[in-house]
């Protein structure tokens, strides 16, 4: 089976595919991945050689190339994570949201169509359900929740969910949707919270939080993500939502005051800031829906996991002193400025 994974690159698609090699080691995986400052090639270096993996420079909304790659691929499943995903960098450029998030996606599928595929999976995120009350800790998203999206990029990620339901009940394209809760975990790009926080720690540099920090997240260990997406390309019904969440609720604050705990920093780093515009203020996922019909259930507790992330940026300073540094930007150039 041959499966081409975008945004293969990132946070999450790179997990994503370490995961699938790993599990299914009889699968041809295909890496597309454009390559933009979230997309990291050296997180990949692991795996470059291996006979049954490919990495292309490509962009999703290049519609000849992604043509061509399907031509080449004879792809079996499409797993798309490349996205533009950070919310403040949507705050202050809409535009590319709008173009990769939705446009790409449409590129995507018409691939599918037009050649073929038994799956098509878009990996979206509970963002497009708004926020909920601090003081409704019994309310969660559930897979009925309405769309109600507060930023561009929250907007452009519904709008591409509701255009995959859209080819599914038009053409009968074959696909699935998962919206998972915050993700942490290895790989994870430095301008996000938790690698932020790690970062700025042991570099003793301040610890901006927005507002007053109250804003909860549930977060969800990456791995375990992985492990929902792969059982739902193999065994989610055509055309549903999954949401996939951590049952690990935790205020934002509250994060930046453990990760000061654990490396032994002071909380006079943390700094608060002026909070961002149309910030939500809950995001809590009910993925009832995924483990009675496929089994899953979140494996790994926050304090577990947190200790895992905190060892492996440790243990991976060259990794994120080189971003931090944009070093890594000169060597993408470099090796693939020409191809």
């Amino acid at each position: 089976m041959t499966i081409i994974v975008t945004g293969g690159a990132g946070f999450i698609g790179s997990n994503f595919i370490f995961h699938m090699l790993d599990a299914h080691t009889d699968y041809r995986i295909v890496c597309l991945d454009k390559l933009t400052y979230a997309g990291n090639l050296s997180t990949l270096a692991s795996i470059m050689d291996k006979p049954n993996f490919r990495f292309v420079k490509l962009d999703i909304c290049d519609r000849e190339g992604v043509y061509k790659l399907f031509e080449e691929e004879h792809p079996d499943i499409v797993v798309n994570f490349a996205a533009e995903s950070h919310v403040d960098r949507s705050i202050e450029n809409p535009e590319v949201f709008l173009q990769t998030n939705i446009l790409g996606t449409q590129v995507l599928m018409d691939a599918c169509r037009k050649y073929g595929i038994t799956r098509y999976h878009q990996v979206s995120t509970d963002e497009v359900y708004g926020d909920l009350p601090l003081d409704r800790p019994d309310l969660f998203f559930t897979e009925e929740t309405p769309i109600h999206t507060s930023s561009p990029y929250s907007a452009s990620k519904a709008s591409a969910d509701l255009l995959v339901l859209a080819y599914h009940r038009t053409y009968g394209l074959p696909v699935t949707i998962s919206r998972c809760s915050n993700n942490y975990g290895p790989y994870h790009f430095p301008e996000k919270l938790i690698p932020l926080m790690i970062a700025n720690c042991l570099n003793d540099k301040p610890l901006p939080v927005y507002g007053k920090g109250e804003n909860v997240r549930d977060w969800l260990y990456v791995e375990d993500h992985c492990r929902a997406i792969d059982l739902i390309i193999h065994n989610g019904r055509v055309g549903e939502v999954y949401n996939v969440g951590g049952h690990n609720e935790m205020k934002n604050i509250d994060i930046v005051k453990l990760i000061c705990q654990k490396l032994g920093k002071p909380e006079s780093l943390i700094t608060y800031v002026t909070d961002r515009k149309g910030h939500d203020m809950r995001y809590a996922i009910d993925p009832t829906k995924i483990h009675n019909e496929l089994g899953w259930l979140p494996e790994t507790k926050f304090a577990d996991g947190i200790e895992k992330t905190i060892k492996w940026y440790l243990d991976n300073r060259d990794w994120w002193e080189t971003i931090i540094s944009g070093e890594y930007r000169e060597y993408y150039e470099k090796m693939y400025g020409n191809r």
